[in-house]
């Protein structure tokens, strides 16, 4: 007798702009790329996924704090701004972290209602023997991850051991390389299975070209991810990096936004 296997969701997924600045393109190459790369934008997301009324936050980006201490200017609140896409921040049950660097673990404060969902391995690495090593923490800011551990005392953390299923439809990828602990997520949409890398690979560039992105713990590892991360995906058009800037020049925008948000559960229109 055939069991009907039920249908998975198909979600929406948004990313969402909340800041941006220029680099020089060989910056993000570790071998250094090509000198005439010229100067190019790294832009600063965090990643929205709904179905009706559950939403589930990916990422938390950085605030006041953190622009005033890395000198990043702001272009919006990223929590505030989620109320463009008519989420309010105080509804938000789930939010996925990728891993806990200044730009994308900051903000907890907004989220009064959120639990947190981590990789045991990165809690370990931000708060462990590696922070010791100035190159290694350079990247995170003790401040946010006081605020993580704040959490994790207020019974508002879920940590994942590996890859794990967050929901139907919804997985939770361990892939490290960049940190000991980075989860990249990979979400079912109505055209097929979505990656977000995160900073599994900060730009296309990274995956093509065979560069990894030079903020690395494990060259080895981040190599490995950009394959698994592709495979996963259900084509290179479903890989969706972590700073791109290309991404919202090739997807769909939402319209009527102040923030710049792209549509990634559509097809890219270029």
């Amino acid at each position: 007798m055939q069991r009907n296997t039920p249908a998975l969701p198909e979600y929406e997924v948004y990313a969402l702009r909340y800041a941006t600045m220029q680099r020089r393109g060989p910056e993000n190459f570790i071998l250094g790329g090509d000198e005439h790369d010229g100067v190019v934008n790294m832009d600063f997301f965090i990643w929205v996924i709904r179905d009706g009324d559950q939403v589930i936050l990916v990422d938390t980006g950085f605030g006041e704090r953190g622009s005033t201490a890395r000198g990043r200017p702001l272009e919006c609140c990223p929590i505030a701004a989620l109320r463009q896409l008519d989420i309010d921040p105080d509804q938000i049950r789930d939010v996925i972290l990728t891993h806990l660097h200044w730009d994308h673990a900051g903000n907890l404060d907004k989220l009064p209602n959120a639990t947190f969902h981590l990789q045991d391995a990165e809690a370990a690495f931000a708060t462990g023997r590696c922070m010791c090593q100035p190159i290694l923490r350079r990247a995170f800011a003790v401040e946010d991850v006081c605020d993580f551990v704040r959490r994790v005392y207020d019974d508002r953390v879920v940590f994942h051991e590996g890859d794990d299923t967050f929901a139907p439809g919804i997985e939770l990828l361990l892939i490290g390389g960049h940190t000991r602990g980075l989860q990249a997520v990979r979400v079912h949409t109505a055209r097929g299975w979505v990656i977000l890398a995160s900073d599994a690979a900060h730009y296309y560039d990274n995956v093509t070209r065979r560069l990894p992105f030079p903020v690395v713990v494990d060259v080895a590892a981040m190599l490995a991810g950009h394959a698994r991360l592709l495979k996963l995906a259900d084509s290179p058009d479903h890989f969706v990096p972590g700073h791109d800037p290309q991404v919202l020049e090739r997807y769909p925008r939402v319209a009527g936004t102040k923030a710049a948000i792209a549509v990634l559960h559509e097809a890219p229109t270029s």
